[in-house]
């Protein structure tokens, strides 16, 4: 097929399936069949130019895009037009990929906290395995359209759980890159530090197409690192995965739930068959991990925020919860965000030792299954915004690497989920592989090795 008639479809399948998961932003049907048309052009003269030419994608709602508003999930932004491209969007439509779509998200990315996923300008995310659960925060809608086929690829966003959460619960393969990986021009920020933006897809393999496009040096966002992503030749990835060391350290699953953790030890049980490698690592046990990350966000969010919070378009928001932690978060104190900043330099030192004994590190994607869409998110033993802390109300005697996601995005690491099959409710787990900075090669490799010999990836849900 052509690929204005793949644009066509695609866009066609977001209007008539998109609203049953409250997955699509607002759809960018002219744009689409504009690019896919010069997508065919470049076609028929022999110039395929990427592997993404002519395929179309959805981008969360916080990264600007011509020809559709950029609402940012929230009400006080309904009709906001960014009359330009953020970075990653420009560089996907220099590759040829065609832009089908804004996807929905959690308000504000999930600024200040909130207690229910309906904190959304489209509504709660509703998981295309069982749209009474939710598809996860805060790329809700980017996920649950790549599970629910709509589209090839999404672009989402992490801040602390945002790739890794929705991947885990909606089944699907996400790649969180190293901070400073990709250019983050265009998009909304809620934390300065820890924002990145990453592909979301069915396979490792289309991860790495698109993060190949996205990633390296720019000239709009000067924390860039100027660095940019290639995957490993076959040689090269069969090498390293015969020498990787995987850090492991199973405390963490002893907590898992009990739908979720069949699934979860199986995965690892696969894994160990393709890189048998296995040492002890695990996470240091003395670092505050929720508290360190709730404040750095919150206190960043805030700034960012000041004037929305200031104002009387805060209670355009409908969640309480979520307005009162803005306004908290305006207090958050100087010595505070300085000693959160404080140690999350200790943590990269630590970590760095950490990757001294072994490669990579292993753990599940989230320990449990995806929650009812009315189950409130919150957990007495986080401070709002802490939702990558929120597995379970208190952590274990051995934590063990619980906290991964917190950790990763506090040190800057990156990290691939990927689907390892269903829990006994039906529902997918994952699990994640977290590297040192830049090492996205070698988890995309592992995790491309990991598909290779399972099929968790090709399952799709009952309604797709």
């Amino acid at each position: 097929m052509s690929a204005v008639e793949l644009a066509t479809e695609t866009v066609d399948r977001l209007a008539s399936l998109g609203p049953r998961y409250n997955a699509v932003a607002s759809l960018m049907r002219t744009r689409a069949l504009r690019e896919a048309a010069a997508a065919d052009r470049a076609i028929a003269r022999g110039d395929a130019r990427s592997p993404l030419l002519g395929i179309p994608y959805g981008a969360k709602d916080l990264l600007a895009a011509r020809g559709a508003p950029t609402t940012w999930g929230a009400a006080p932004y309904r009709d906001q037009k960014l009359r330009f491209d953020a970075t990653a969007i420009a560089r996907l439509r220099r590759a040829g990929a065609v832009l089908a779509a804004k996807l929905a998200m959690v308000e504000l990315a999930g600024g200040g906290g909130y207690r229910y996923p309906s904190a959304s300008l489209q509504g709660p995310g509703l998981n295309p395995w069982d749209v009474g659960r939710w598809a996860g925060g805060s790329s809700s809608g980017s996920a649950a359209a790549v599970a629910a086929g709509l589209v090839p690829f999404a672009l989402g966003s992490e801040t602390s759980g945002s790739i890794g959460t929705p991947s885990a619960y909606c089944g699907i393969t996400g790649l969180r890159p190293t901070y400073g990986l990709v250019s983050r021009h265009g998009a909304m920020a809620l934390s300065w530090t820890l924002d990145k933006i990453g592909p979301l897809a069915r396979t490792a393999t289309d991860c790495a197409h698109v993060l190949a496009a996205i990633a390296g040096p720019d000239a709009k966002d000067a924390t860039v690192s100027g660095k940019r992503f290639r995957p490993l030749s076959a040689d090269a990835a069969r090498d390293a995965i015969a020498r990787v060391r995987v850090g492991f350290a199973g405390d963490e699953l002893e907590r898992a739930g009990d739908s979720a953790k069949p699934a979860i030890m199986r995965g690892i049980d696969e894994l160990r068959r393709i890189a048998p490698t296995f040492v002890d690592a695990r996470l240091p046990e003395d670092i505050p991990y929720g508290p360190m990350v709730a404040t750095v966000y919150g206190a960043e969010g805030a700034t960012i925020f000041a004037e929305l919070i200031e104002s009387e378009r805060l209670d355009l928001m409908p969640d309480a919860r979520q307005k009162a932690g803005f306004r908290a978060a305006l207090e958050i104190r100087a010595r505070d965000y300085l000693q959160a900043m404080r140690l999350r330099t200790v943590l990269a030192a630590r970590m760095r030792e950490v990757f001294t004994t072994c490669d990579v590190i292993v753990s599940a994607g989230r320990t449990a299954t995806a929650t009812g869409i009315d189950q409130p998110l919150d957990s007495s033993a986080f401070p709002p915004g802490a939702s990558a802390a929120r597995d379970t109300a208190a952590p274990p005697p051995r934590p063990g690497n619980l906290l991964l996601i917190p950790a990763g995005n506090l040190a800057g690491l990156p990290a691939i989920f990927f689907p390892c099959g269903l829990g006994t409710d039906g529902l997918p787990a994952g699990l994640q592989l977290v590297g040192p900075p830049f090492s996205e090669p070698l988890l995309v490799a592992l995790a491309e090795a990991y598909q290779r010999e399972t099929d968790h990836h090709r399952r799709r849900p009952p309604a797709a």
